[in-house]
């Protein structure tokens, strides 16, 4: 540890965004430059806690030696920091801008102040180490002769993709859209992910040896579809990494009409065209001058409300079914789990800025989409509920007189994912579980099918890209062993 009493003198002090007025006339990543005499003192504050707690457990799921780098940043041994960082995270870049951070919410510090900025530090490590030309392609020294064939270019197939070329293996990834990242691509915005960012590891990855195949929809049946069954009969191992891209949608009243979408249609097109044309060819799903409803919180929602104010979204409301988060832990919810507690995200901050309050409204149950009488969405009718905890569990009911309507022109759906779209495995006879997911348990990752193994969110359903990464590299270990027996 840098500096024994770093914990105690320092407050913290996180990064902070680029100035709202100028972030939302652009779609450039959010950040701003590094400074490194801020950053040597944040990393002062990690403590000799005797079990760091952020790293295992609660903390990170690919168990990022978090202490020691924080030392190395605070004596100024960046190199070391990022051979560290590497030994058990392969894209740093990705989970440094738009991990929540498990890690921050264990953090010992933090069960008596604010935690040490962990990812703060994790994001500047990975860019030095990119800027100063530390980070090489690296091929294996040899080849095994052992092909495998990972379908899905989502951080879960890049990672065991990977470790499988690290491990001498011939791997082939297949992406049915014409770019390579999957949900890094074409799932987060460029506010919080610069593709160009996701492009580099990409390029490195290929430089290393992993072959990249686009518009390739394995399973499928339009004119990209490839046979499931060649590819297996062609490979000696297969790992289904395709995401849990199949998006929950809302079966109320008038579901059909004009302008209601789910969040992924609307980020997926404004991504598209924004790399496209930057937005010029007119292929994407345009909030100018709408009165826009986004239905579900989280990272997605959050996503949709940036983007439709860069759009120039007359008025953004984001609904949520839940009550307002505690400023603090509640007594439930103790240290090291993770905080369930009020946060202001970017996207929450640009609405405030823009249209004078927080976006969000909380414990609004939508009922119903109003017509127009032209087949498009005019507004929807809500009421409210009110909560109570019975033997553990939350119910739910609604409030009597409580029914409003809100104007709306275009309304996006943001309340999560059911699982994977269910076409590859059932083309190859892989088995689901009771959620729809590929069966396979987390430690072997293996499916019902020698040699078909899956990993990320098609196996343990909608999570976290550094658990799609934890699970791409433990897939890529169990795939190892089985090819080598």
């Amino acid at each position: 540890m840098g500096k024994p009493t770093g914990f105690k003198e320092f407050a913290r002090e996180a990064a902070s965004y680029r100035d709202v007025d100028v972030r939302l006339l652009d779609y450039a990543e959010l950040y701003t430059p590094v400074d490194e005499a801020r950053l040597s003192t944040q990393a002062a504050r990690c403590m000799d806690c005797g079990i760091p707690f952020c790293q295992s457990g609660d903390g990170c799921p690919v168990a990022n030696r978090i202490p020691e780098w924080n030392d190395l940043i605070y004596d100024g041994r960046w190199r070391e920091a990022l051979d560290r960082l590497h030994q058990t995270n392969n894209f740093p870049e990705f989970t440094g801008r738009v991990c929540p951070a498990p890690c921050e919410g264990s953090c010992v510090l933090g069960s008596v102040d604010k935690p040490v900025t962990i990812k703060n530090i994790e994001y500047a490590i990975i860019d030095r180490g990119f800027a100063e030309g530390w980070v090489v392609p690296q091929p294996p020294a040899q080849r095994t002769g052992k092909t495998v064939a990972v379908i899905g270019s989502g951080p879960s197939g890049l990672a065991a993709a990977a470790q499988l070329n690290q491990a001498g293996h011939t791997v082939t990834v297949y992406e049915r859209a014409d770019r390579i990242g999957g949900l890094l691509m074409y799932g987060i915005p460029n506010m919080k992910l610069g593709k160009d960012v996701v492009q580099r590891r990409v390029d490195l990855l290929a430089a290393e040896g992993v072959n990249f195949v686009t518009n390739a929809d394995v399973g499928g049946a339009g004119a990209n579809a490839v046979s499931v069954e060649e590819l297996r009969s062609a490979s000696d191992a297969v790992v289904l990494c395709t995401g849990a891209t199949n998006g929950r949608d809302l079966p109320i009243d008038n579901r059909q009409l004009n302008g209601i979408h789910l969040a992924m249609e609307f980020l997926r097109a404004n991504t598209k065209s924004l790399l496209d044309s930057n937005l010029d060819d007119g292929n994407y799903i345009s909030a100018k001058g709408k009165n826009v409803i986004v239905i579900g919180g989280g990272d997605t929602g959050t996503d949709c409300i940036g983007t439709s104010i860069r759009h120039g979204a007359k008025n953004v409301v984001n609904f949520e079914l839940m009550p307002q988060p505690p400023e603090d832990r509640a007594n439930d919810n103790p240290w090291p789990t993770w905080p369930r507690i009020f946060r202001v995200d970017y996207g929450h901050a640009e609405s405030a800025h823009t249209f004078g309050k927080d976006p969000r409204e909380y414990c609004l149950l939508s009922k119903g989409f109003i017509d127009d009488g032209n087949g498009n969405v005019k507004g929807i009718k809500t009421v409210d509920v009110e909560w109570k905890s019975e033997g553990g569990r939350m119910s739910m009911t609604e409030v009597p007189g409580s029914e409003r309507l809100w104007e709306a022109d275009l309304v996006l759906l943001s309340m999560g994912f059911l699982g994977p779209e269910q076409y590859v495995n059932a083309a190859l006879g892989v088995e689901t579980d009771e959620r729809s997911n590929y069966r396979a348990a987390y430690d072997k990752f293996a499916t019902n099918l020698p040699g078909v193994f899956a990993a990320g969110d098609c196996r343990r359903g909608q999570s976290l890209v550094v658990w799609a990464i934890d699970e791409g590299r433990r897939a890529a270990r169990e795939v190892d062993a089985y090819l080598m027996a």
